[in-house]
C-alpha cells in the first residue's frame, strides 16, 4: 500500500476526527486519529497489517509483539501475515502496562521473545514514549529487536527517539499539529474537550477539581 491507499483506508473506517483532543502524552490538537474505529472493521484492519508485515517479510520476524490494548490486534494480523508470506510460523504477543509508566512481558511472552528475532508494532506515534518502552522491556527479556513499524507517524518521530531499532517504518506520516496544554489556543477560547475519545475525560475530571 503506498500513503494515499493508507490514508483511503483511514478515512473509509472513519478515524479522522476535527475538535478539541487530548492525546496520551497530554498535548491538545484540533486533530485526532481515532485507531480505535479501525479495529472494529476487520478486512481494513488486515488490510494495513499485510502492508505492514510486507516490510519485514525479508527480515526473519520470529515475534511480533506490541504494547496492549489496541496493537496487541495488530501484533496477531502482522504475524498472521507474515506466516503467510514467509511460509514460516511467526508467534504474536503483547506487552501489559507494569502500573508505573512503563511496560512488562507476562504470561510467559518474556520467555517466548528471549533469543528471538521480534518486531515490535504500534498504530500510532506522538512521542514514541510508549513504543520506546516496550523496545526496552523486549532487549530486556533477551529479544533481538528487528524494527519497529507503525501506522502512523503523527509527531515526527525518529529511531532515536523509539530506542534506535535498526529500522523504523511508518506507513503514513501525518502532521498533525498538537501544543501543550498551558498553549492550547482552544482552551484559551473555550471550547470544550471532546470526551468521548482520547484522554479528554480524564482532563475534564481535573478541571472540574481544579
Amino acid at each position: 500500500m503506498n500513503e494515499q491507499e493508507v490514508m483511503d483506508s483511514f478515512q473509509k473506517v472513519g478515524m479522522f476526527r476535527s475538535g478539541h483532543f487530548v492525546y496520551t502524552h497530554g498535548r491538545h490538537s484540533d486533530n485526532y486519529l481515532n485507531k480505535d474505529a479501525l479495529y472494529t472493521d476487520t478486512v481494513e484492519t488486515s488490510k494495513l497489517c499485510r502492508a505492514m508485515a510486507e516490510r519485514f517479510a525479508a527480515k526473519g520476524v520470529e515475534v511480533v509483539i506490541g504494547p496492549a490494548i489496541g496493537a496487541a490486534i495488530l501484533a496477531q494480523w502482522v504475524a498472521y501475515h507474515l506466516t503467510d508470506i514467509t511460509g514460516k510460523d511467526v508467534s504474536a504477543a503483547y506487552a501489559d502496562k507494569d502500573g508505573q509508566g512503563g511496560f512488562i512481558l507476562k504470561r510467559g511472552y518474556d520467555g517466548l521473545v528471549k533469543g528471538k528475532k521480534t518486531l515490535v508494532v504500534e498504530d500510532l506515534t506522538t512521542t514514541g514514549g510508549s513504543v520506546k518502552k516496550v523496545v526496552e522491556a523486549v532487549r530486556a527479556a533477551g529479544a533481538e529487536v528487528v524494527g519497529v513499524v507503525v501506522l502512523a507517524n503523527r509527531g515526527g518521530v525518529t529511531a532515536k527517539d523509539i530506542g534506535n531499532p535498526p529500522v523504523f517504518e511508518a506507513l503514513v506520516d501525518v502532521d498533525l499539529e498538537s501544543w501543550e496544554e498551558a498553549d492550547c489556543e482552544l482552551c484559551k477560547k473555550g471550547i470544550p474537550v471532546s470526551t468521548d475519545v482520547g484522554h479528554g475525560r480524564e482532563f475534564a475530571s481535573r478541571q472540574k477539581k481544579s
